[in-house]
């Protein structure tokens, strides 16, 4: 299985299939209760805009996850926000990601986030919510193996919080 990670911008395809599997993603996020998703009808925007808003956002990056040249999954890297002060301002963070069912427990997401991460070189910061122990428990595990346990972590008003750093120096194993 080979995995890669591309510009979703560079193919009408990548933005199709990105669209396509969109409510999919919502409907992972609906049971968490965060009171973002999937209500975005009730706060004025639709599906399509916030699609749109991800891909016309220049300091964002979009990128499609491809298991065998197929898509298999997302991710959104913006940059990063303010963890408590300017001296603490991380480079990167992951806005979003996501892996398509069929292709979750086969190594696909560990693999994209290993390229992600080598893509972007700085210092990052990866939010999940307490209420979503799969992706804390999936973050936790990739973020440690990526990092060889050298990333901090806070839980702070229900989320969950690493940072951490890229790059060249990074051992990985």
């Amino acid at each position: 299985m080979s995995i890669s990670v591309r510009d979703a911008r560079t193919t009408r395809a990548d933005r199709q299939w990105i669209e396509s599997v969109y409510r999919d993603y919502l409907d992972d996020l609906a049971p968490l209760n965060t009171g973002i998703f999937p209500v975005l009808g009730e706060i004025g925007h639709r599906e399509p805009d916030q699609l749109t808003r991800w891909f016309g956002d220049p300091a964002a990056h979009l990128l499609t996850i491809l298991s065998d040249q197929q898509p298999a999954g997302f991710a959104r890297v913006t940059p990063g926000g303010s963890l408590q002060d300017a001296a603490t301002r991380s480079d990167y963070r992951m806005a979003e990601f996501f892996i398509a069912r069929a292709y979750r427990r086969r190594g696909v997401g560990r693999s994209a986030v290993r390229l992600v991460l080598d893509r972007f070189d700085g210092s990052w910061e990866i939010i999940e919510y307490l209420r979503n122990p799969a992706a804390v428990n999936f973050w936790r595990k990739v973020i440690a193996l990526y990092t060889a346990g050298n990333y901090e972590e806070r839980v702070v008003n229900g989320e969950v919080r690493q940072t951490f750093r890229s790059g060249a120096g990074q051992r990985r194993r």
